[in-house]
């Protein structure tokens, strides 16, 4: 290593024109050396000052226009004059050469020179910009400029001196003292204005609060409050350094204090939501102009009107130009040179890691010579110091840097992705589950983002190893080679057993989509499973899917295992190889070769090791990124080609069609999908125009297409010819669609739908859609909160929500599917009289429904049948038509939902019953956070299920591992001791004898470390016992659990456990035995650093206590943040069609850039510090590192040190950063881990249970007879609300047919709850045949009974799996019950008992799906059927049609029937009235219809008016 110092001071030599001697004299002849002047004085200063500059350069400007004082201005601009003297200077320099000195000296004090000046005027530009604008700046930025002042003083001096300062003799000379004069001069300017009187304080005070008003505006316009400090923006370098400015929120974390969103510091102005998604749209918007030079101009970005595609007449020009327009070129000009320019902050940091080995190779070297002089042991030292400093800062600001840039990508890509759904055509749409779709937004982004921090490493670690491999062939020679042909073996091995490991990672995902898809149906159609007693099947078919699942996931882990050996085995091979070389090569080993060489080794193994992980995510990345891409690429709405633009020629014409042709499915695919495409409904409209004002009804059978033709007219389907007209299309539609889309909010919030609060029209609104007396019974009134998808309303007041939501919004065209299905005549009467010719008489409406009779007064009807309008003409003409009864029993028929207010009682009845009683309004109780710590139950929980026997075998393994690593070192060093004693008479014994035990120990420690790793494979049981659990929770728990976070513990939560744990886990127990190994080696080697490390170890623990505080709270708040960003676009996407066609589209953008700002504002705040961390740890291990250095040299002079144990004290040291951090890290990550098991594991315990106990064995024919006795029953949903049911007896005779009507709330419902036990009863008996219900067990209660629910659910899945899960039935007995419900027909054109129906029953109209599950009861062959209103969606022919199928079906059987339509029940055998949760009447229909002032006679005449 002589040969390299000799080499530096050569080269100092002819730059300074001096002897090799004496490269740097401080003293020439009397004065200050010059070259020593301009080297450690000049460059040097003007080197940090430039430094410190360019920190500043990245200040954000701030955003109101900041008064600005006129002492910057001078500031910058003799800046600039100095840059410019400077690059002066350099002319008479390079000219009248060695006059002063070397020209390449001059050249390089004047050029740095003059490029720090320049930085620091840009510098100085950016700060007048920003929040510093009224304040001096910085003061350490003035103070850096006067560094080169003496420089400049001493150079004065010795012109003085030697009388050359005006010689004409010499013009180059006295040009440059001219040009000197006039710097000093300059740089005086400089200092005095920035002495110059300032604004005062409280002026400087006042314009920041100004400002700050103006200023951290989240995107939205929301002025934030005071208290919230923006992160970052406007801090001093030293603080962005060092992350000062996180103290602050830190301690908050430390003190508990974190705990909602608001309490984190706002996102820095340039990481805002807004900001970036702008900038990411603007570039989007140049990349499609590119691409498309002719008028339309791609998806993302055309106005309201989304429009780019899809139109009928060019389906292929504007189809490329999407498909060109890649998301990765646009974020590459979005973010593109930001995130390069980070590449040599990485490549700096990456260099001065290699200052490491080669000074402690110098130090070593300088205690085994004993000849070299003490300075230069101290430079090696400060030397070690300065470097892992550097490296430190570097290092850390590369990942803090990063992670904005991560946090900028992923804000981009989420927006745009919510962004397209909102545009994307409903029919391309239909492509994707909603599952999927929300997997591209969570999953495939973090791809992405994680991709951003791998890309930077694919170059990174080439040079890394390049360099590491040219100072080892420096040290060894020849002899590398050697160890670098095994290390090259071992890539192709790893190459393959990576490619196993990625194709089981798809099948494990697969096997996890099936099962998340599964469980979210099993969630939706948890009352259905529960009414049906599915569980079992259910989830045999999920632990099905799991079992396959963790199989995946245990080969997966092998594979990891095996990985892990051979890459443990790497280092220890290739040094041994090496080393035998070298010394068969005649070489003689010495400590200072060894040390160098193993550190270098340690260096290399890390690029090769990390290599494969890189390119497994650059892999992953693009597969997600083709997957993201693929969704982008999908149609857009074009509502500019789907609409004919020019109006007609009447202008009174509110809609118009002509000729028109539409689809569910693309031209292009139907060719495709040639054997089903016959079931696919077409539409086709010859002439229809609806004129401005009239109320046009729409009548059909079951799937005749009514409500695809409101679909065509607001545009969700394919046109594929003709002209649709609509006026006013920029204000859209009123549209109230068939399945009622509810917000998860409050009422109120669900009706006012973005807009203003109007109380008078609200109330209006209210009044015409009946909902006032539901909203008094709510617990909150209109601040009530809606479950997911509505689920705490009843079906009728979510209709009738939806339906004021559209009044609400004041359209001109009215597009109402069906609202009058779910309520019951009154209430329908009310709508109709209040609403449809009330508020909205004015109004152009279209309205589909199957209650004709409500029709009469409408201006037109249409007949449909089959997709195509059979006839037009008045209600006279046509409802004859569709009618089943002749008029006079007109009056029976609204009923179709239960009386108009009962619906509310009844409904607030099942609502309140799911308050948490303490906040009465809100009902899905917050997910709950757990404060503080994990607990320890956690760890014995997760410790049980992995078994003890398997935990204690590794930590043992573990054990051997490092002591075996630790030992080979120390008998390396102790080896090289032994053999500079003994001089070369030994050379060959040794390196025969070594590398026998060092192999064997070697090999133990690679053999054991990867036992360790397979065997956190089995602590997966925690997921089968898990998916378990819900099998039995009763109904409750799901009403007040929203399915999103549920799922969330069965998706991401079991993952975790899986497969990030185990990894984790391992890392975490691994970096603890390397610590302490680390920490017995060093003292043993130096017992003096022993007073160095207590006081460090004490700073380490009290750091990273403060740290896991805050950290952990703000994982917390980062996973709190995160669920409502999924709930909401889940929620949007199944609201689409009401979004778009009430142009919502823009507000709800911002919602979801809202949601996703408090999401990013968690993840920054946690991203930092970790950074926060980061650099104070690294702190601790340069203090490690000089310390050792040290005590190192001041056991040199005292004769006592051995150089072998200081090389390896020193070489174990340079790796405590890292050890530290990644100590911390994996701890914290391990905690975070167990979070997920302690949820899973909150799931397996904590949950209400149903009751499982079977105390009366019951016969298979039990109830042979269908006697149903109700005594006394009192039942209420939950502790402390009203009883629902009150003290409810009556009897059911065995094959009788019971009605059951009341008003809303009175109870109705709650019967069935209280026969299947969906809620437990109070007090009082249930007896089927005799038998107490509550001593049967629950399965075989529900199995024995029949229902008919209120909502059709349908799973996917073919037809067959949905009549008949268990696959008990044949497939005659199948063809027979669909052929009963007139369903038959329909199925055979699907495509028969095998074809699937899709997501939910997508592919089969609303009808349609009550006859399946009509079809479903018929089979269960129960001796008592229960109806909830059965038949709300379906015609009156169906209708009739099947009361006869249940009269057929059921003739010997008990049913009983909530009917809707009074005249489902006239012909039964009696009427039960409920009233209050009372039976208030109980007769045959006739006589309690001559019976006067009984209730079921008002019900009658409600009817009749």
């Amino acid at each position: 290593m002589n040969s390299y110092q000799q080499r530096m001071e050569n080269i100092l030599a002819s730059l300074c024109g001096t002897s090799p001697e004496d490269p740097l004299p401080v003293w020439v002849r009397g004065s200050i050396g010059h070259c020593f002047n301009q080297l450690t004085l000049n460059v040097i200063p003007h080197a940090i000052l430039a430094v410190v500059s360019a920190c500043f350069i990245g200040t954000p400007r701030s955003g109101s226009g900041v008064p600005c004082r006129p002492s910057w201005g001078w500031r910058i601009a003799t800046s600039f004059v100095l840059a410019g003297l400077f690059f002066a200077d350099t002319i008479p320099a390079t000219i009248s050469q060695q006059e002063l000195g070397p020209v390449y000296l001059e050249v390089l004090a004047n050029g740095t020179a003059a490029l720090t000046w320049l930085v620091h005027g840009f510098a100085l530009l950016m700060l007048r910009r920003s929040i510093h604008g009224f304040t001096r700046g910085p003061a350490a930025l003035a103070l850096l400029t006067l560094l080169p002042l003496p420089s400049f003083i001493i150079t004065l001096v010795w012109y003085c001196q030697s009388g050359t300062a005006w010689s004409p003799a010499h013009p180059g000379v006295s040009s440059r003292f001219a040009i000197l004069c006039l710097q000093l001069v300059s740089l005086l300017a400089y200092v005095v204005s920035y002495l110059f009187p300032t604004a005062a304080r409280q002026d400087f005070l006042s314009i920041n609060r100004s400002w700050q008003q103006e200023q951290p505006i989240s995107g939205l316009g929301i002025p934030v409050p005071g208290q919230q400090r923006v992160a970052e923006d406007g801090e001093s370098w030293l603080s962005r350094f060092f992350y000062t400015w996180m103290n602050p929120l830190m301690k908050r974390g430390y003190q508990q204090k974190l705990k909602q969103p608001q309490d984190v510091y706002i996102l820095p102005h340039r990481l805002q939501a807004a900001r970036v998604c702008d900038r990411f749209y603007s570039c989007w918007q140049k990349k499609a102009a590119l691409h498309q030079a002719e008028e339309e101009t791609v998806s993302l970005t055309s106005p309201i009107i989304a429009g780019a595609d899809g139109s009928s007449d060019a389906p292929d020009s504007p189809h490329h130009a999407q498909e060109a327009v890649r998301l990765v070129s646009v974020l590459h000009a979005a973010f593109g040179l930001r995130f390069y320019t980070l590449g040599l902050l990485k490549l700096a940091g990456s260099l001065l890691d290699f200052s490491g080995p080669l000074l402690l190779n110098l130090l070593v070297n300088f205690m085994e010579s004993r000849q070299e002089p003490l300075s230069h042991g101290v430079l090696y030292a400060l030397g070690l110091f300065a470097g892992s400093f550097l490296g430190a800062l570097l290092r850390n600001q590369f990942s803090y840097e990063m992670n904005k840039m991560a946090l900028m990508v992923r804000a981009a890509v989420i927006s745009a992705i919510y962004r397209k759904a909102l545009r994307v055509s409903s029919t391309s749409l239909a492509r994707f589950t909603v599952g999927e779709i929300v997997n591209f937004m969570s999953t495939d982004t973090n791809r992405l983002v994680n991709f951003c921090r791998s890309f930077h490493e694919v170059w990174s670690l080439p040079v890394q190893l390049a360099i590491a491999l040219y100072l080892l062939y420096q040290q060894v020679g020849i002899a590398f080679l050697g160890g670098m042909a095994l290390a090259l073996l071992l890539v192709p091995i790893n190459k393959i057993i990576a490619n196993r490991i990625l194709a089981n990672n798809e099948k494990m995902l697969k096997h996890k989509d099936t099962r998340v898809k599964l469980m979210t149906e099993f969630l939706c159609g948890i009352r259905v499973i529960k009414f049906y007693a599915w569980e079992k099947h259910f989830s045999t078919r999920i632990n099905a899917c799991r079992a396959k699942e963790l199989q995946k996931v245990r080969a997966i882990s092998y594979l990891d295992a095996l990985c892990v050996y051979m890459w443990a085995a790497v280092p220890v091979v290739v040094s041994i190889a090496i080393f035998i070389t070298y010394v068969l090569l005649g070489h003689q080993l010495t400590a200072t070769k060894v040390f160098t060489a193993l550190a270098l080794i340690g260096m290399l193994i890390l690029p090769l090791n990390g290599f494969p992980w890189v390119l497994n995510g650059i892999l992953e990345a693009k597969v997600s990124l083709d997957r993201i891409q693929q969704f982008f690429e999908l149609m857009d709405q074009d509502l500019e080609a789907y609409y004919a633009l020019d109006s007609p020629s009447n202008t009174a014409t509110a809609m118009e069609m002509q000729c028109a042709a539409f689809s569910w499915v693309p031209v292009e695919q139907e060719s495709t999908r040639q054997p089903s495409s016959t079931g696919i409904l077409q539409l086709h409209i010859e002439n229809l125009s609806v004129r401005k004002g009239m109320l046009l009804g729409v009548v059909g059978k079951v799937g005749s297409g009514k409500s695809s033709l409101l679909a065509a007219i607001t545009g969700e389907l394919i046109k594929q010819g003709g002209r649709v007209y609509v006026c006013d299309l920029e204000q859209g539609f009123g549209l109230a669609t068939q399945e009622p889309w509810i917000q998860f909010t409050t009422v109120r919030e669900n009706i006012l739908f973005g807009r203003e609060y109007d109380a008078k029209l609200y109330e209006e609104v209210l009044e015409a859609c009946a909902l006032s007396e539901d909203l008094k019974i709510l617990p909150a009134g209109d601040q009530t909160e809606v479950g997911e998808n509505g689920v705490t309303l009843s079906g009728g007041q979510k209709a009738r929500i939806a339906l004021a939501r559209a009044i609400y919004q004041e359209k001109e065209l009215y597009l109402l599917d069906d609202p009058l299905a779910a309520v019951d005549a009154d209430v329908a009467n009310h709508i109709m009289r209040k609403c449809i010719f009330g508020a909205l008489k004015h109004k152009t409406r279209v309205l589909c429904t199957h209650r004709t009779e409500f029709l009469e007064k409408a201006d037109a009807l249409l007949l449909m049948d089959n997709g195509r309008i059979v006839k037009t003409g008045t209600p006279a003409d046509i409802l004859p038509l569709v009618e089943a009864f002749p008029k006079f029993k007109d009056t029976d028929k609204g009923h179709k939902d239960k009386a108009p207010n009962e619906q509310g009682q009844e409904e607030a009845i099942k609502t309140e019953a799911e308050e948490p009683t303490q906040n009465n309004n809100l009902i899905h109780m917050e997910e709950e956070k757990k404060e503080g710590a994990v607990a320890f139950a956690v760890y014995k929980a997760y410790w049980m299920a992995m078994g003890s026997c398997l935990a204690i075998s590794i930590l043992f393994s573990l054990f051997l591992m490092q002591a075996s690593r630790n030992i080979s070192d120390w008998w390396l060093s102790y080896w090289i001791s032994s053999i500079s004693q003994t001089a070369n008479t030994s050379v060959m014994a040794c390196p025969a004898s070594l590398p026998s035990p060092e192999l064997l120990l070697f090999s133990t420690s690679g053999l054991v470390s990867p036992i360790q790793d397979l065997d956190k494979t089995p602590a997966s049981p925690n997921g089968s016992v898990d998916v378990n659990f819900y099998l039995i929770a009763t109904v409750t728990f799901f009403d007040t659990t929203p399915t999103g976070r549920i799922l969330n513990r069965f998706s991401s939560d079991m993952y975790c456990v899986d497969d990030s744990l185990p990894f984790i886990l391992n890392i975490f127990l691994a970096n603890i035995y390397g610590l302490l190994g680390m920490l017995v080696v060093m003292t043993y080697g130096l017992p003096w650093i022993g007073l160095v490390l207590l006081p460090l170890a004490v700073v380490y623990f009290l750091i990273q206590r403060y740290y896991r505080f805050t950290s952990r709270e703000l994982k917390r708040l980062y996973s709190v943040t995160l669920s409502p960003i999924y709930t909401h676009f889940s929620e949007t996407l199944s609201g689409l069609s009401t979004i778009r066609a009430m142009r919502a589209a823009k507000r709800f953008e911002l919602e979801n850039q809202l949601r996703l700002e408090q999401n990013q504002r968690c993840l920054f705040a946690s991203n930092t510090v970790m950074e926060w961390l980061d650099i104070r740890l690294q702190m601790i291990g340069v203090a490690v590192v000089t310390a050792i250095a040290g005590i190192a040299i001041i056991q040199h002079q005292k004769q006592l040190g051995n150089p072998g144990l200081v090389g390896l004290s020193l070489s174990y040291a340079l790796s405590v950063t890292n050890l530290l951090s990644g100590l911390i890290a994996s701890f914290t990550q391990t905690e975070i881990m167990m979070v997920s098991v302690e949820r899973t594991e909150e799931y397996t315990t904590d949950i209400p249970m149903e009751p499982q106990d079977k105390l009366v064995q019951v016969s298979a024919e039990w109830p042979s007879k269908g006697l149903v006795e109700f005594q006394q029953v009192v039942l209420a949903y939950r502790a402390g609300l009203p009883n629902a049911l009150d003290g409810v007896s009556f009897t059911v005779y065995p094959g009788e047919k019971l009605g059951i009507v009341g008003r809303t709330g009175s109870g109705k419902s709650t019967l069935f709850l209280a026969l299947f036990r969906m809620v437990e009863m109070k007090s009082g008996q249930i007896l089927l045949d005799g038998v107490d219900s509550q001593l049967v067990g629950l399965e075989e209660l529900r199995s024995r009974l029949a229902i008919i629910p209120q909502d059709p659910f349908l799973f996917s899945g073919s037809i067959r799996e949905n009549l008949d899960p268990q696959g008990k039935r044949t497939d005659a007995e199948l063809r027979e019950v669909l052929e009963q419900c007139h369903l038959w027909d329909a199925v055979t054109q699907m495509g028969g008992l095998d074809s699937k129906l899709g997501e939910r029953g997508k592919s089969l109209s609303v009808g349609q799906r009550q006859l399946v599950c009509l079809a479903r009861a018929l089979l269960t062959q129960a001796k008592v059927l229960c109806i909830d209103e059965a038949t709300a969606s379906v015609d009156q022919k169906t209708d009739q049609l099947l009361q006869q199928t249940i009269r057929q079906r059921f003739a010997d059987k008990t049913v009983l029937t909530i009917a809707h339509r009074l005249n489902t029940i006239l012909d039964s055998d009696r009427v039960l009235v409920m009233q209050a949760g009372r039976v208030a009447e109980l007769d045959s229909p006739a006589s309690l219809s001559q019976k006067d002032g009984s209730l079921f006679q008002h019900l009658l005449h409600s009817r009749q008016q």
